[in-house]
């Protein structure tokens, strides 16, 4: 089962050698409408934090030779006048209380499992005069309530065993794959509403000592059957991975897969070896969108997955690993993709068609380290 919540897993892990070597971050991502005109815009939030044993008096840099030691807030929109901003503190300025359930605050801005809100501002000249910052120019308030509905719960790789021994060069929890965000965003003095019922809100995190390559991730809760002509309401699917990295060795090519299709379980878990999980999956970047395919099956069920974002909607999303490298600086990003998944049981040793199913405002990544 592997919707099973464990606000556990959401707790800080800076702990052992992660605390000299290491990231956390905790990821929201929510669709809005303009208070005015009701038009949607996606926005993405994110509050990461890496390398508390090497902290200095002020927020140290990769990008300028030093070992990076921050807590950075990341706010952002994408599709039109799309932007990153990257607010950072100094450990002596960061308050974490790292034990479920947790909480992490710096300056104006506040999250903890249940709710955010704060400031963040970067102007033009900032943006240009500090490329370390690695964003661009915005301004944002926002206050938000969290109730994370549906989790996404890898299961072993990420068990308190494989946790206390680092096993794993990246670790990935969505506690909140599907998320009912409640509030407001005001993104340079435009004010954007928040609501529960039309947000399509997701939540996870991912910690650890550096980033996968090949990076995907694939999730979004609005979705329509064409098979029975009517929304999803209780259905989500969240998919991410792509090389596996455990004691140095690297697993290629493994995604993590699950739909949650109307309370029923679809899963697609390369740890879980006994239900003989396959997956082939190819994204290619084209002059102007980003496209997935993925297919993932077992002895009993079986998605393929086909997913368009376009580039002009999406951003190039930013992140030095602790060591102090910039190593994804083709790192697609969105929340507008849409798609189609075909969903199938086995029967009689045969595949038959569950669902064929639509998705909208899916959340997508691709991308790989330079050559």
């Amino acid at each position: 089962m592997f919707s099973k919540h464990d606000i556990v897993k959401d707790e800080c892990m800076l702990t052992g050698c992660f605390k000299r070597k290491g990231y956390d971050w905790w990821w929201h991502s929510f669709t809005a409408r303009d208070a005015e005109t009701n038009e949607e815009k996606p926005f993405f939030l994110e509050f990461f934090v890496v390398n508390p044993a090497k902290a200095k008096d002020v927020p140290t840099f990769g990008q300028l030779g030093e070992t990076p030691s921050y807590l950075m807030v990341k706010i952002g929109t994408w599709g039109k006048n799309k932007t990153q901003v990257h607010n950072f503190y100094p450990w002596k300025d960061v308050k974490l209380h790292g034990k479920a359930p947790f909480s992490v605050s710096a300056g104006e801005c506040y999250l903890d499992e249940y709710q955010t809100y704060g400031k963040a501002k970067v102007t033009e000249e900032e943006a240009v005069a500090h490329p370390e910052y690695m964003c661009s120019a915005g301004e944002f308030e926002w206050n938000l309530k969290i109730d994370k509905n549906i989790a996404w719960n890898v299961g072993y790789g990420t068990s308190k065993l494989f946790r206390f021994l680092k096993a794993f060069e990246m670790y990935w929890h969505a506690e909140g794959m599907k998320t009912f965000y409640e509030g407001y965003v005001i993104y340079n003095g435009r004010k954007y509403i928040v609501s529960k019922e039309n947000c399509y809100g997701y939540a996870d995190k991912n910690w650890g000592s550096n980033f996968t390559t090949p990076w995907v991730w694939l999730s979004s809760n609005n979705l329509y059957s064409n098979v029975h002509k009517k929304k999803l309401e209780n259905s989500v699917f969240d998919v991410g991975g792509g090389k596996p990295k455990v004691y140095f060795v690297s697993i290629p090519r493994q995604l993590l897969g699950g739909f949650y299709y109307e309370g029923k379980e679809f899963e697609f878990n390369f740890s879980k070896f006994w239900m003989l999980p396959r997956t082939k999956f190819d994204c290619q970047i084209t002059d102007t969108q980003v496209i997935w395919h993925v297919v993932q099956w077992t002895t009993k069920q079986k998605w393929d997955i086909n997913i368009t974002c376009e580039k002009e909607d999406m951003l190039l999303v930013n992140y030095e690993s602790p060591d102090g490298k910039k190593r994804h600086n083709n790192l697609w990003n969105g929340g507008n993709g849409v798609g189609n998944i075909k969903l199938y049981e086995k029967h009689k040793g045969e595949w038959q068609l569950v669902d064929d199913i639509d998705a909208y405002n899916i959340g997508c990544e691709y991308g790989e380290y330079d050559k």
